[in-house]
């Protein structure tokens, strides 16, 4: 009955509007000092010990990495590398949107970041060429989704962590996924725009010099996310020192090479930086606690022999968790439940053999999936405030970019040998 109390307290804590974060931690004080012997003072040494944590180090060097990045003028370049290769195609905006949204996936890491920066730059340049600004819209969200699972997904970092997962291998397994939703999108952007007479924004694709010479000037972006994947394959540096790296490379890009980083804009990153790092760490600091607390009561135990033990069997929990996770994305930001229900799903998935590179890619991608579905989608509403589109319009032009996701997802979930597939070439797993 004690272990009921904590989980009703953050529940209805969360329900009534109080911040995630805040909510495990208020949840938690009855019972720690109350309901058991732990003293209350359990939850601040959680909290502490994790800021402590030299594997926590990554994520705050990531998250500047990918402001700096941002800075540098790499989107600018990508734009222009995208234009190149799929501007010519009926719907040619639109296949760039899901384009750049691939390549900004080492840059940015966030859904949130780049629905922003593709609905400033790219929506009113696509309303500008006849595209209706709902569809325009949609296709900036649904591909926004594509951004956290291409490494360095915040998302898979703070996975890997709470599940002692290889980095490396969930980075590989992220673009797999990453590359599958991107050609579904397309596909559904091209038969539209030939449908509603959405032309593409050149004559003819570009040749393969200007794609040569475009290519070049993006090459320090591109480097990046494959420079990672390196590192970490070849055990040059930890997660954390390919952090640090990539803070260093992002600001000497955008000093020396591309010259757009200037001085008076130094304390507007480091704000951004700051501000990024603590709406991640809050996040999982406040785990911290609830965590300590499910462990001393044998809460992923428990729950992994129930599973193990109904009869369910492995694709049955596959079905199940996906189902929770896409009620949980509609109505929460995917950080908080990916950091608390990965240590719960992660032995039941183990103990059935899945694969938990594979589960990372799944919840990450499930939970994202939220961001653009109603009721309480974050992205949705993001994007719909700068564009100051319809609600009910936008969400009707979404719906078929969710099928498409949920088909994605369906692959992820239940081909698993998909996912695996380029983590198993690069680190030779069987």
């Amino acid at each position: 009955m004690n272990i009921w109390i904590p989980l009703a307290a953050i529940v209805l804590l969360a329900i009534a509007g109080v911040p995630i974060w805040l909510a495990m931690v208020c949840g938690l004080i009855p019972y720690f000092g109350i309901l058991s012997p732990i003293p209350a003072q359990i939850i601040i040494q959680r909290i502490v010990n994790t800021v402590e944590s030299q594997s926590y180090l990554a994520i705050p060097l990531f998250v500047t990495s990918g402001v700096i990045m941002n800075y540098a003028g790499i989107s600018s370049r990508l734009l222009d590398l995208a234009d190149a290769l799929v501007g010519h195609l009926p719907g040619g905006l639109g296949h760039c949107n899901v384009l750049l949204s691939v390549l900004m996936g080492g840059v940015s890491g966030s859904a949130a970041a780049d629905a922003a920066m593709e609905s400033k730059i790219l929506v009113p340049e696509m309303e500008k060429r006849g595209y209706d600004r709902e569809f325009s819209g949609a296709v900036t969200i649904a591909s926004s989704l594509i951004t956290p699972i291409i490494p360095p997904g915040m998302g898979l970092i703070m996975y890997a962590f709470a599940t002692n997962t290889s980095v490396g291998q969930i980075f590989c397994a992220g673009y797999v996924a990453g590359l599958l939703a991107m050609i579904l999108q397309m596909i559904y952007v091209y038969f539209v725009s030939k449908k509603r007479g959405y032309k593409g924004n050149r004559t003819h694709m570009a040749s393969a010099r200007e794609i040569g010479h475009l290519a070049w000037k993006a090459l320090p972006a591109l480097l990046l996310p494959f420079g990672l994947i390196m590192m970490l394959r070849m055990g040059v540096a930890t997660a954390t020192e390919v952090g640090a790296i990539c803070c260093v490379y992002a600001f000497v890009v955008g000093v020396f090479v591309y010259k757009e980083i200037k001085i008076s804009q130094l304390w507007k990153m480091m704000v951004e930086s700051l501000t990024g790092t603590a709406t991640v760490m809050v996040l999982v600091c406040a785990a911290a606690p609830l965590s300590y607390f499910m462990t001393y009561e044998g809460i992923p135990q428990q729950l992994t022999n129930s599973i193990l033990t109904s009869g369910m069997g492995k694709w049955g929990f596959v079905l199940l968790i996906n189902v929770i996770l896409l009620v949980i994305g509609m109505f929460m930001e995917g950080g908080a439940p990916l950091i608390i229900l990965a240590p719960l799903f992660a032995p039941i998935a183990k103990g059935f053999g899945y694969p938990l590179v594979t589960l990372g890619i799944l919840m990450d991608f499930n939970l994202g999936i939220g961001n653009m579905t109603p009721p309480f989608g974050i992205v949705l509403y993001q994007v719909k405030g700068i564009i100051n589109v319809n609600f009910g319009k936008l969400v009707k032009e979404c719906l078929p970019f969710i099928v498409i996701m949920l088909i994605v997802l369906a692959v992820i979930s239940f081909c698993p040998d998909f996912t695996m597939f380029l983590p198993r070439l690069v680190y030779g797993l069987k």
